[in-house]
């Protein structure tokens, strides 16, 4: 992997790094924002969920307009503007007193990270030739994992300290990023064709939803992430219901752990090789064993079978990821790259509904019953991708 980087220009290079160190800063954060809102605010647990999960829809939905910008702005100009968003929003949220101006800045942090992201996902398609796509997505997801699997030990450190410390150093990872793109970004990144000038935001949504591509893979990813989105959440609501508490424990922490050293340990060595002209078999190979994981986690009843039904389904993980940001790579006509993967974070919105979801499942069914209805989801999903890859052959 580090050859590999040091393949990449630095361009490339500072866009990873911008995957690392704000994905860091948010992991760091993002756990202990329940105890934060709950301490410093009083709120309770429906309370906090409302909280937390409106801003994650709203910044995703408001990512819409980050990749309109995307397709009109300069990358460098919009990465150091959301940059600083991202900074402004984690020390408004450690200096307000006011539970709505602290919900404003989480959303604002929530639209800067979106756009970035965005921002970063468009540039890689301008910045490498096709057959790198799937190695540099698969480097990307990789290191945005190592983030996640490091930022909530170095959150529960600090929040031991202070609360507000979390919040800070996540602050200054941003600032950090902030100050390295500043100096040695490319100023002179191209940004979309003269194309795209004189098109309206809304013209640009009706042209997005003419793409009957893009609107199957759209739909086929908000139902597919209502299983993969949020899957430590649902898998809580689950053992909470059937098991002990000192089980539920046991379990999400060794689910965490398998899924953590498999993304990082497999994403790359396997991503790498996924091919951008047969991606949909590569699609549903990964669907095929979210499948078979979920039908492990029905039947689980030790932590060796909970591990392995987590190791298939996160082979799943490493090979739908990449392979659904190359597929928007492969259909965004040049000049709407922005707007196509901002389509694309969309399926946040799935992750936010899996919890619904399941609540209700577990409410109204038998507890293994809820795996199965994530796998209806999961299948309709599927069957969205298909269409969608079987339109890009045969416009293709």
């Amino acid at each position: 992997m580090l050859a590999t980087l040091r393949h990449y220009p630095l361009a490339v290079n500072l866009l990873l790094a911008s995957a690392f160190l704000l994905t860091l800063g948010r992991a760091i954060t993002l756990p202990y924002l329940v105890i934060y809102l709950t301490s410093h605010y009083g709120l309770d647990v429906s309370a906090v969920g409302a909280v937390i999960g409106g801003a994650l829809v709203a910044g995703s939905v408001l990512s819409l307009y980050g990749g309109y910008l995307t397709d009109r702005l300069s990358p460098y100009r919009l990465i150091l503007g959301f940059t600083g968003c991202f900074v402004a929003g984690f020390v408004g949220m450690c200096l307000t007193s006011s539970l709505t101006v602290f919900f404003l800045f989480l959303v604002a942090f929530n639209f800067a990270y979106s756009v970035i992201d965005v921002v970063a996902k468009a540039s890689f398609g301008r910045l490498l030739p096709d057959h790198e796509q799937a190695r540099v997505f698969s480097l990307r997801y990789t290191l945005i994992n190592i983030a996640y699997a490091v930022g909530p030990f170095m959150g529960a450190g600090l929040a031991g300290v202070s609360l507000q410390l979390p919040f800070m150093l996540s602050a200054l990872l941003g600032v950090v990023f902030l100050g390295l793109y500043a100096l040695y970004g490319d100023r002179h990144l191209s940004g979309p064709e003269a194309a795209s000038e004189g098109f309206s935001f809304m013209r640009v949504g009706q042209v997005l939803l003419k793409d009957r591509r893009l609107v199957c893979f759209t739909v086929g990813g908000i139902l597919s992430a209502v299983v993969f989105g949020q899957f430590t959440a649902y898998l809580s609501q689950y053992l909470v219901l059937t098991s002990d508490p000192q089980q539920v424990y046991a379990v999400i922490s060794t689910v965490l752990a398998v899924n953590a050293s498999v993304v990082i340990g497999l994403q790359y060595a396997v991503g790498k090789h996924i091919d951008a002209q047969r991606l949909t078999p590569w699609l549903i190979v990964g669907l095929a064993l979210f499948l078979a994981g979920l039908v492990g986690f029905s039947v689980a009843h030790s932590l060796t079978a909970w591990a392995l039904a987590m190791f298939i389904f996160t082979l799943g993980e490493i090979i739908v990821f990449p392979a659904e940001y190359m597929f928007i790579d492969r259909i965004a006509p040049t000049h709407l790259r922005g707007m196509y993967y901002a389509a694309q974070n969309l399926s946040n919105l799935g992750g936010a509904l899996g919890p619904v979801v399941c609540g209700l499942a577990l409410a109204w069914l038998a507890p293994a019953a809820m795996f199965y209805v994530l796998a209806a989801f999961l299948v309709v999903g599927g069957a969205l991708y298909v269409l969608g890859g079987s339109l890009a052959e045969k416009v293709g």
